[in-house]
């Protein structure tokens, strides 16, 4: 074809085969998005499934916790509450009345990060607002995990959480003795 002038009608051929190769590309880029957002969604219900394995995990020890040396009266695990379109879901959620008047808040995790502080302390500041019948009670907050970042546990006992962690199989609180924790009120 070399020295062969180029017709119009091969000009034509050219683009409608590259228009035909970029819509081809274009369908391929499509079925890749399609792929990449459902491997996402996969990855994100195994973090779920994951950060609910650790809740059941943990909830048989914290619920001895509660019981026994915070006196609750009342644990509920998962306690979720909708209002005015705003929603809160606490991992457990445990209080006691009679002459104790204490609200605990325990937000467990299997791995802990900072934000896992900011969200407990922004759950602590709202908490009358979605139960405000818990208004005359103290409320304090416990983080709970598996795997911790490195300092987050101090970071987290400053911010004035105690913090419980798995030690053979069980879930025990880890501040140290004479740790004072922070009520709201």
């Amino acid at each position: 074809m070399a020295g062969k002038a180029l017709t119009a009608q091969d000009v034509w051929a050219m683009f409608a085969e590259t228009d035909r190769k970029m819509q081809e590309t274009d369908r391929r880029m499509q079925e890749t998005d399609r792929k990449i957002k459902e491997l996402g969604k996969q990855i994100g219900g195994l973090g779920d499934k994951f950060g609910y394995f650790t809740e059941g995990m943990a909830l048989p020890s914290m619920e001895k916790i509660l019981y026994s040396k915070y006196k609750m009266e009342v644990v509920n695990p998962r306690s979720r509450v909708r209002k005015k379109g705003r929603e809160m879901e606490i991992d457990v959620l445990a209080w006691a009345n009679s002459g104790i008047n204490l609200v605990i808040i325990n937000e467990i995790k299997s791995r802990v990060k900072e934000d896992s502080i900011h969200q407990l302390h922004k759950m602590l500041d709202e908490f009358l607002f979605f139960y405000p019948e818990h208004a005359g009670k103290k409320r304090m907050g416990i983080l709970t995990g598996m795997d911790w970042d490195f300092g987050i546990q101090e970071k987290a006992m400053d911010a004035g959480f105690l913090t419980a962690s798995i030690h053979d199989n069980i879930f025990a609180i880890n501040s140290p003795k004479g740790f004072q924790p922070k009520y709201w009120s």
